[in-house]
């Protein structure tokens, strides 16, 4: 049988979703944990290859168990007990043998959290970027101005970590926005696609944009440029969830 199921994770304690060997990943736990409550080796394939440290809220792959029999709205239940307190498979159904959760994907949406506060909350540990400088209603609206410049199809290579591989770096973003609830600061950015690191060096340049440091009329020149070093620094990956998956 082949499943399409729904995980979510605290990725704190995990190197990344893609298993290596010697290292404690979502997928080798998903692997070892179906196994068990199939009776039959299980093979995940994922919507998506996620970093140390981050984290999702709705992450999309599929389970391949030869003979397995659990019935896909048993399967959560099924397997709880033997996944650990920071991973839950919540959601699972029978899909068919053609679909793949990575090339079948029409968008993904990400979240960026940002702790703004000069006292750091221990209960928000690796779950949000503490940033202690105000950033204020001033802040935010430089902020949502050049986040309204990432919309559309362009290349990213600029926002691209240096030394990936990808070929192909166009992208087409359809919402970026910058909100504030308090202490907390919600970036939420959806598109086709993602280049390596693109989100969090993209959040990054949001707040050095912010801090007045890049001009929110800079950012299509940076795009155009296709030049790292002219965007702003990387985001530590703690803030960033994958919150959506749309096929």
């Amino acid at each position: 049988m082949k499943y399409f199921a729904k995980i979510k994770y605290l990725g704190t304690d995990f190197h990344g979703f893609q298993v290596q060997p010697g290292l404690r990943t979502v997928q080798g736990e998903l692997c070892r944990a179906l196994g068990e409550a199939l009776g039959y080796p299980a093979k995940v394939t994922g919507c998506s290859r996620t970093d140390a440290g981050v984290h999702a809220n709705e992450f999309c792959m599929t389970v391949e168990s030869d003979g397995a029999t659990v019935p896909p709205d048993k399967l959560p239940i099924a397997v709880a007990r033997f996944l650990p307190s920071d991973l839950s498979l919540f959601f699972a159904n029978e899909c068919d043998q053609y679909f793949h959760p990575r090339y079948d994907v029409k968008e993904k949406e990400y979240l960026y959290r940002i702790i703004n506060s000069r006292i750091y909350d221990p209960f928000e540990y690796g779950r949000a970027w503490f940033v202690s400088r105000p950033i204020s209603e001033k802040c935010l609206s430089r902020m949502n101005e050049a986040a309204a410049h990432f919309v559309g199809k362009f290349d990213f290579s600029a926002f691209m970590s240096e030394g990936s591989d990808t070929e192909d770096t166009v992208r087409e973003v359809s919402y970026l926005s910058v909100e504030k609830n308090g202490d907390i600061v919600e970036i939420r950015i959806r598109a086709d696609g993602f280049l390596y690191n693109m989100v969090r060096i993209i959040v990054g340049t949001l707040i050095e944009v912010g801090f007045g440091r890049i001009s929110p009329d800079f950012i299509p020149k940076i795009i155009d440029s296709k030049d790292r070093s002219l965007a702003g620094m990387t985001a530590p990956a703690e803030g960033l969830y994958l919150n959506r998956v749309i096929y």
